[in-house]
């Protein structure tokens, strides 16, 4: 089977690389010619654990393959998955505009029929948008040429990609015919006789499922940070909180951890447009906002911590950082709690030292020179007055303490994501700061 996806980012290739792991012919698409040049050179333009293996295994297999032009494959494809960005715009609602233009690039060159499946997440009714923009390409042409749609979100964690696609909790997918449903189940035959669950349901429900999935996790975080919140004002540990409602099978123990809010290019991004829709049909999404609230709050709370610690006199302080990413295994800093920590530090007049495995160069990109990067953890500390941790890296959990302690000038640890042993710290001469306890 030959397909194309259109967007050779993080959702796109790895969609992509997968697809060609399974046997599929795929031709991953980006107008972005360097891009393709890195790709088809080998050079990945994402960190993500295992996918250059995969890109490079499909490649040299001649299952992978990357161009700029979208035309020059239809004839040979029975599917074009459209995986372009969807960023918020200013009113939070979800731009379409690279949505819809690989539409009309699909209704400019399309001479057979071909099914035309969203990957991107889109708000409920982009499918009709998307159909009239084909429509009218077509009608420019004079043409009548059958072609239908669908929607297949993607439901892939940044830093475990590659098994979530080959080994995912369920595949959603939105249809309107039989056609298109034997369409899609030759290409995800592969998942059916591995017994994953592969749902199909109407276009609108699809569309609205990855939208209710990422804000219902979102939920979830920001009411753990909530309740962590009131339990350092009421003298409870948010930890034992967590074991106790976790351990409800009801309500499990997935999605509970409080910390210091949540980033990425998924959740905040989603929430702000699930309240967009609710507004635009009228109807207020009072918890989802609460949501978005309470995580907007919880960004800063490590940098009130490390305030508080230092009597609202932090100017002149050095502060280090450990930790940029929104989560581990990514070099992802979209929405990260890490840039609004720096920059309120930044903006009070703190000395400002970061490291991060795998996101300095993204930092860099992010906002140059205005903190100084260290060569490792260690480096980072040195003469420090405080240190935060803001990304759970495995290799932040077991430092040598005794090392840090002898290297910093102060003594003040500030954990945003409650990965330390209070007695530890305290015993190894550090005043420590979690959240929630």
């Amino acid at each position: 089977m030959n397909i194309a996806i259109v967007g050779s980012g993080y959702v796109g290739l790895v969609s992509g690389a997968c697809f060609a792991e399974m046997g599929v012919d795929v031709t991953c698409v980006d107008i972005d010619k360097q891009k393709i040049d890195n790709l088809i050179a080998g050079i990945i333009p994402i960190y993500e654990p295992g996918l250059d293996e995969l890109v490079a295994r499909n490649s040299a297999a001649g299952r992978l393959h990357f161009t700029t032009s979208l035309e020059s494959v239809i004839d040979d494809v029975e599917i074009v998955f459209s995986a372009v960005g969807t960023p918020p715009d200013e009113d939070g609602s979800a731009d379409l505009q690279y949505v819809l233009e690989v539409a009309r690039t699909f209704g400019r060159c399309i001479k057979k029929y071909a099914l035309l499946v969203t990957k991107s997440t889109v708000p409920v009714g982009t499918s009709k948008k998307i159909k009239q923009v084909i429509n009218e390409e077509l009608a420019k042409r004079g043409e009548n040429i059958p072609f239908e749609v669908a929607s297949n979100p993607e439901f892939l964690k940044e830093g475990a990609a590659i098994k979530d696609f080959m080994s995912p909790d369920r595949v959603v997918i939105g249809i309107e015919s039989d056609r298109a449903k034997k369409v899609m189940e030759r290409l995800y035959r592969p998942f059916l006789l591995n017994n994953f669950r592969v749902i199909f349901m109407d276009i609108a429900s699809a569309e609205m499922t990855k939208y209710a999935a990422n804000s219902m996790l979102a939920t979830r975080i920001s009411f753990m940070n909530d309740i962590a919140n009131l339990c350092e004002l009421v003298g409870a540990d948010v930890n034992m909180v967590r074991k106790g409602i976790g351990s409800d099978v009801r309500i499990g123990n997935k999605f509970l951890y409080a910390g210091c809010g949540y980033g990425g290019s998924c959740f905040p991004k989603d929430v702000k447009a699930l309240i967009h829709t609710g507004k635009e049909n009228g109807y207020d999404m009072r918890i989802i906002e609460a949501v978005e609230a309470v995580n907007q709050y919880q960004k800063e709370i490590v940098y009130k911590k490390l305030n508080n610690t230092f009597n609202n006199n932090i100017k002149g302080k050095r502060i280090a950082i450990w930790g940029l990413s929104f989560k581990p295994e990514t070099d992802d800093m979209r929405e990260a709690p890490s840039l609004i920590v720096i920059d309120k530090l930044v903006k009070s007049g703190a000395d400002v030292i970061v490291y991060d495995p795998v996101a300095m160069n993204e930092c860099r990109r992010r906002i140059g020179d205005k903190v100084e990067y260290a060569k490792d953890m260690y480096d980072a500390v040195i003469d420090a007055d405080a240190l935060a941790l803001l990304t759970e890296w495995k290799e932040f959990r077991l430092p040598s303490w005794s090392v840090i302690h002898k290297a910093m000038k102060g003594n003040i640890v500030v954990d945003g994501r409650n990965i330390y042993d209070p007695d530890e710290l305290s015993e190894a001469g550090f005043q420590y700061h979690c959240i929630g306890l």
